[in-house]
């Protein structure tokens, strides 16, 4: 499976979170034969839950495996220091990351430690996070922990 057909799927995981009122941030993690194992986007707002980030409610849905070497992260955005810890505690080996204008979070500590990052710089994850910060800053700033 090609990096940008991942990306797509945690981009339509960022639509859903967007419709449903909360951050448009989306993930998808998948095996390392290219198998969807979970996807999930930021629940935050609607599940009232500070840790439901979309990289951790995709992890959670890809359920438990045996190992995660080989497997791909792929996210909207740069994933925060609390996703990259997930991505660094677990072993998960690639992260395909749609943008890093809005946010640039901890992708180079992970590739500083063996994690293969592709950064898209994809044209709609920065549109629906620019929009996304410019509409909701006080949501946007609570969120990635300045508010």
């Amino acid at each position: 499976m090609r990096d940008a057909d991942m990306l797509a799927i945690a981009l339509d995981e960022a639509r859903a979170g967007l419709a449903e009122g909360g951050v448009p941030i989306g993930a998808a993690l998948y095996g390392p034969d290219g198998a969807l194992l979970g996807r999930g986007h930021n629940r935050r707002v609607q599940d009232g839950d500070p840790s439901l980030h979309a990289e951790t409610a995709a992890f959670r849905a890809a359920g438990r495996q045996r190992s995660y070497r080989g497997t791909t992260m792929a996210t909207t955005l740069s994933p925060c220091w609390y996703c990259s810890g997930l991505v660094r505690q677990f072993g998960i080996s690639r992260v395909v990351i749609g943008e890093a204008r809005t946010f640039r979070g901890g992708h180079d500590w992970l590739a500083r430690h063996g994690v293969e990052i592709v950064l898209l710089d994809d044209a709609e994850c920065v549109a629906l996070m620019r929009d996304f910060v410019r509409d909701h800053p006080g949501l946007w700033n609570e969120d990635i922990g300045a508010g």
